[in-house]
């Protein structure tokens, strides 16, 4: 997202989900019974930062103040891009895992506890601004890009090796749950900087993007994660912060939407390379995103969605001219709106609905595997 990327702009398009079993129009909720995981181990941006953000001293990319969590249990703003929870934690629901904490959260002193319970059933490592690259924000110590989560991964698959034992933490990781979400705020990057683009042509750039996450999914792949759910990037160009720019219409941003479609392009066959080359050691979900927003987009009512060109939380046009603050119009019926703020975040009912998605028997968005099949495999 832009390097103002105040909640990471890591645009919603990347959107993800919730709890809920229950159906939505058009959509039945996955009701079977699901294979168990031990633990999720988050990495990303803000569509999944649970609140790692709050602990970086300069940063401005936080959401620990209303009206975010305005859903959240307790009403509490916990740093999360959302009115409630988002789709890490869905996720974590789902499989009947406690929601995993920030990474950040589990370093104050006294939570030594916590911090031997966390390493076991999931950690969240996300950060809001976050990229492949270690980019503009990382050297404004805004965010924590992907690199240095994966060093901090590091940290836990210590604590973890040495409460389970060598042998036992290598079978609790092999059927545990990797899930990336990053791509976005290097793509913002790019957008904002004629020097990067001067440097280098959109190709290039996504391909570079792809081959740098390739590195960082392998670094964690060497400590004995098996099991990967990565999410391509979502239509960048139909948030309401691009859409409130086309005064006339509103319409999305078209030359945004292309570039996302580049970079996931690359994305795919990196991942089928990288499979070849690791073979039966690893085994992977790519979900698209792209898609699976496009179809929300195209036919809302179907999804129960009566909003999805404006942000819930803001001012002005589209609710998109400001960031979403304590003293932000607020819509009524967050369930009936996709996006929570003008960056693109999902609300806290597209996520579910997203993660809905992602547990279908439906391969449409899903490949080579669906994250049923992922996790049963």
């Amino acid at each position: 997202m832009p390097t103002n990327k105040t909640p990471s702009l890591t645009i919603f398009l990347t959107s993800l989900g919730l709890l809920w079993f229950g159906s939505f129009s058009g959509l039945e909720a996955t009701t079977g019974k699901l294979a168990s995981i031990p633990g999720v181990y988050v990495f990303g941006d803000s569509l999944v930062d649970a609140g790692n953000n709050n602990y970086l001293a300069i940063s401005i990319s936080k959401a620990n103040y209303p009206r975010n969590g305005v859903d959240f249990p307790d009403k509490k703003a916990t740093g999360r891009f959302c009115n409630g929870k988002n789709a890490a934690d869905a996720i974590a629901e789902k499989f009947g895992l406690p929601l995993p904490p920030p990474y950040l959260s589990l370093k104050v002193p006294f939570k030594e506890k916590e911090r031997k319970s966390a390493a076991v059933t999931g950690v969240n490592f996300a950060s809001g601004g976050a990229g492949i690259f270690n980019g503009s924000d990382q050297k404004l110590r805004q965010s924590i890009p992907l690199s240095h989560q994966v060093n901090n991964w590091l940290d836990i698959h210590k604590e973890l090796t040495i409460q389970l034992g060598p042998s036992e933490a290598k079978r609790h990781l092999s059927k545990s749950l990797f899930f990336v979400v990053v791509g976005s705020n290097d793509l913002f990057d790019y957008f904002g900087s004629f020097k990067l683009r001067q440097k280098t042509n959109p190709q290039q750039y996504t391909q570079s993007m792809a081959d740098k996450l390739k590195e960082q999914l392998k670094r964690v792949h060497d400590t004995g994660a098996r099991r990967f759910l990565i999410l391509g990037v979502a239509q960048i160009g139909c948030t309401p912060g691009l859409r409130v720019k086309n005064s006339t219409m509103h319409e999305c941003d078209e030359e945004s939407n292309m570039w996302c479609s580049m970079y996931n392009d690359a994305l795919v066959k990196m991942l089928q390379q990288l499979k070849q080359e690791l073979q039966s050691s690893l085994t992977y979900t790519y979900f698209d995103n792209f898609k699976s927003v496009h179809d929300i987009i195209t036919k809302p009512a179907r999804y129960g969605f009566a909003n999805v060109t404006s942000a819930c939380c803001g001012s002005g046009n589209l609710n998109a001219d400001s960031p979403c603050f304590p003293v932000s119009n607020l819509c009524s019926d967050r369930t009936k709106y996709l996006f929570w703020d003008r960056y693109g975040h999902p609300t806290e009912a597209a996520a579910r609905t997203i993660v809905d998605f992602m547990l279908s028997d439906d391969s449409q968005y899903s490949s080579p595997l669906t994250l049923t099949q992922l996790v049963s495999s």
